[in-house]
């Protein structure tokens, strides 16, 4: 067991400090005595029941995670397992890496899940004999965007903050209650368009949280014309604080092998962030969402930003302590609208001591956005999950709606565009 998970959390010197304790299993499971039979609506029960346990405080004096077992069966599966884990445990690659890790094969039940394999591009002889001038001119990019963004990021940190709008809370505020929910779509849907364009997953999942948010904020805007929402829409400053996993390898890893001492896809917290200016726009071509979220992609990828906030964090930590670090992410989360992250999951369906899994949804309640938006791949599945601070964003299952339905629109524009392509 990773040794987070036999830790409790003190103060010394202002300062929490790790300490391992004997570990009770029957003091992190709950399994709550409940009259299933008259719950009417199961799917709302247990939307209801995971934001009341994600609004519950951690107990500090065990070790910080926590499952609780629904024995109720919902629209998409038979029973349901709810796991609560602190972020200072691991992150989101660290924690599918641990589940694949207890889990086996549906097809081979002795059989640990392989591993995420990635094809990698060849580059003929004659590519390769301007590496030296390619490399030269990619530096150059690189150095010049590095300080671009980075220039974005400090403006960010003293005084940049995204318009007032209606999912930008007040961060002195804090969180006044959470809600989480999530929806199941298509991952061929998602890949359909990704061939069609030419993209990353990644960029039609931004692409498609723009035009999703594009919506949403345009039906806020009660009483105005279709021009005066489009007049609104370019005027407002929309942003995202996008989590970006800096292991040097991109693959779900070995969770053996992540441990290992000395294993360069290390288990813990090992991510960056960038600040992604969302394209909040009424756009007549749907396809336009998709094509700005990989062009900013692309320029953010180039620089080194997101490895500067990892830095900017752990310095802060190591001289300034933890007070700091919170004070540093108020002030970038609070200046931003939403969280933003995606985590691939496995590509072929697993089973846990058992159980086959139908699905993995998870959400990371960090930070003072009162939007947090995150994907995650289950084999054919793509999991939305949004927490909301529904004294901000009241109606999240509207703005889930209206995400699921910009992605419809944006897959039909992509077949049109297929279609129109072999016509000519």
């Amino acid at each position: 067991m990773n040794g987070k998970f036999q830790d409790i959390s003190y103060m010394k010197n202002g300062e929490p400090v790790w300490i391992p304790v004997t570990i009770r299993v029957e003091d992190h499971i709950t399994i709550p005595d409940l009259d299933y039979t008259n719950i009417e609506n199961p799917d709302q029960f247990l939307e209801d029941y995971s934001s009341t346990i994600s609004n519950i405080p951690m107990d500090m004096s065990k070790p910080l995670w926590e499952f609780h077992l629904l024995n109720i069966k919902t629209s998409k599966a038979e029973s349901v397992l709810l796991a609560k884990i602190h972020h200072s445990i691991g992150d989101g690659m660290s924690l599918m890496s641990l589940l694949l890790a207890c889990s086996r094969k549906i097809s081979d039940p002795d059989a640990l899940i392989s591993t995420i394999s990635f094809t990698k591009k060849t580059v003929d002889s004659m590519a390769s004999a301007w590496w030296l001038i390619a490399g030269f001119w990619f530096m150059i990019r690189v150095t010049f965007t590095t300080i671009v963004e980075f220039s974005k990021l400090m403006l960010t940190l003293c005084f940049l903050r995204d318009t007032k709008n209606p999912l930008l809370g007040n961060p002195d505020d804090g969180i006044q209650s959470w809600k989480v929910i999530h929806r199941i779509i298509s991952f061929d849907d998602v890949k359909l368009v990704k061939n069609a364009m030419n993209m990353k997953v990644n960029d039609v999942l931004l692409g498609m949280t723009q035009a999703g948010l594009s919506r949403y904020l345009s039906a806020q805007y009660h009483g105005c014309t279709m021009s005066q929402k489009k007049k609104i829409l370019g005027k407002i400053r929309v942003r995202g604080a996008v989590a970006i996993n800096l292991r040097p390898a991109a693959n779900i890893e070995d969770l053996a092998d992540m441990m290992t001492k000395g294993s360069k896809c290390r288990w813990g917290n090992f991510i960056g962030a960038i600040i992604f200016p969302l394209w909040i726009k009424s756009e007549n071509d749907p396809l336009e969402y998709i094509r700005r979220a990989k062009t900013t992609m692309d320029r953010k990828k180039i620089s080194l930003e997101a490895f500067i906030f990892y830095g900017i964090i752990k310095f802060t930590l190591k001289f300034f302590g933890g007070k700091a670090v919170e004070a540093f992410g108020k002030r970038i989360f609070g200046h931003t609208s939403l969280a933003f992250s995606n985590v691939r999951g496995p590509d072929e369906e697993i089973s846990l001591y058992g159980h086959p899994i139908t699905y993995v949804a998870g959400s990371a309640l960090v930070g003072s956005q009162a939007l947090n938006i995150h994907f995650i791949s289950y084999v054919n599945k793509i999991i939305i999950n949004l927490a909301v601070d529904t004294t901000t964003i009241p109606d999240p299952h509207q703005l889930c709606d209206d995400i699921v339905e910009s992605l419809k629109t944006i897959k039909s524009a992509a077949q049109k565009r297929g279609s129109h392509k072999m016509e000519v």
